[in-house]
């Protein structure tokens, strides 16, 4: 026992080494600026790059599992620190918008999302007695990578210039996920986990999974939840200096803001879902989020109001991007988790396109808020009433076999 506790222990540093290095690509929007300031692009054109990545990331995540099961856990995730590494080291000698495009959005994004997906399954697979909690600290490392790393890659490129920065980063990321893969173990075989009944959990593939009802409900809840984040992330400098009168200075620290409570909602919620159960906490979450919107759509907002909303909705966002792998394993089993999860995690892919497209179409930040709002309450009503699968029927088995059981005596 105590060999196994030392093994699973450097797993999870290895884990939290990986996943650190994975999420400093959350501090893109760093170099928007630079790279406009170099080359001359358009701001809105440069920050695309980013959005590819997002879909880049979540498309990789409906291979990542098939890859795995050919390469094995340490070798897939080290050959994706190279390609991640190798992407943001090219991205320094990137001379027109689609080679950045390519290297520092389709290839970043997809060998980021192969990683990620991997490593957070296989941490869940060696704790399936605290998923929420193992989540948290898994998906917690992430969001920290992107805390600490908005001030590493900040000093690059005020240092050494935009595409140094972009050299360096890559070659420090390079070796942090290719050095913690070497700590990592595969979870050969998943361990049931036992339901409050007494009873194994079936263990479904994807083809049963998309069979399930349960799969679509609970993807139109992670689109929602991703699509509200995402969208924060992504403008809430701007909400601050038009809708809440703040100078740029003081709008810019809602960014921080942002990232603190996105990492704390990721530790402190996946942690809770262990205790008080994953969907009472996506449903809290999903009910605070649309209040938070709805302030910012309808309330005049101040100084305080603002950065409280922003805090709520990017703690919410942690949350839920942490407890939905847990609430995946505790739907369908550990042993298919990678392929099952990146099924659902393309609600990531497409949320984060799907708030701006919103935005578009409808013309603003207020009206937009307004759609996540309704969002929120029809997915707060599936997440209140949605059963695992087959669990909705065990009652009148149950009865039956009692039935059956009574007429024999």
């Amino acid at each position: 026992m105590a060999e196994r506790n030392v093994n699973r222990l450097l797993i999870i540093i290895g884990t939290v080494i990986v996943q650190m290095g994975l999420g400093t690509i959350y501090t893109w929007s760093l170099f928007n600026q630079p790279l406009v300031d170099k080359f001359g692009w358009e701001l809105s054109a440069t920050a695309v790059t980013f959005s590819i990545t997002s879909f880049a990331l979540a498309f990789a995540t409906l291979f990542a599992g098939r890859l795995q099961d050919k390469w094995g856990l340490r070798r897939l995730i080290a050959a994706a620190g190279i390609l991640l590494g190798v992407g943001l080291i090219l991205s320094s000698q990137v001379s027109s918008l689609w080679m950045l495009y390519v290297v520092a959005g389709a290839v970043v994004g997809f060998a980021n999302g192969t990683a990620y997906i991997t490593s957070l399954s296989n941490l869940i697979k060696w704790f399936p007695e605290r998923k929420g909690l193992i989540s948290g600290i898994s998906v917690g490392a992430f969001g920290t990578g992107s805390l600490v790393f908005k001030y590493v890659n900040a000093g690059l490129i005020s240092a050494f210039g935009v595409s140094t920065a972009f050299l360096l980063w890559g070659a420090i990321v390079l070796i942090m996920v290719v050095g913690g893969s070497f700590l990592l173990k595969e979870a050969k075989t998943a361990a049931n986990t036992a339901t409050k009944a007494g009873t194994q959990q079936k263990d479904y593939t994807v083809k049963e999974m998309l069979k399930t009802k349960q799969a679509y409900l609970l993807f139109v809840i992670f689109f929602t939840a991703c699509m509200s984040g995402l969208y924060l992330v992504g403008i809430v400098k701007d909400i601050g200096v038009s809708l809440a009168d703040l100078d740029v200075a003081t709008a810019a620290n809602a960014v921080a803001l942002v990232a603190i409570f996105n990492t704390s909602g990721r530790i402190i919620l996946g942690a809770l879902s262990d205790k008080v159960g994953r969907m009472q906490v996506i449903s809290g979450t999903l009910l605070v989020t649309a209040v938070a919107v709805t302030v910012l759509s309808f309330v005049p907002l101040n100084y305080p109001i603002f950065f409280a909303c922003v805090a709520a909705i990017a703690f919410c966002f942690g949350g839920n991007i942490t407890v939905f792998p847990a609430v995946v394993a505790d739907f369908f089993g550990l042993k298919n988790q990678s392929k099952n999860y990146g099924v659902i995690y393309q609600g990531f892919g497409i949320g984060a396109l799907a708030g701006s497209i919103v935005a578009a179409i409808l013309g603003g930040f207020q009206a937009t808020f307004t759609v996540i709002a309704v969002l929120c309450i029809i997915s707060l009503i599936i997440a209140v009433t949605i059963k695992p699968p087959g669990e909705a029927k065990k009652p009148k088995e149950q009865t039956e076999i009692e039935g059956k059981y009574a007429t024999q005596y």
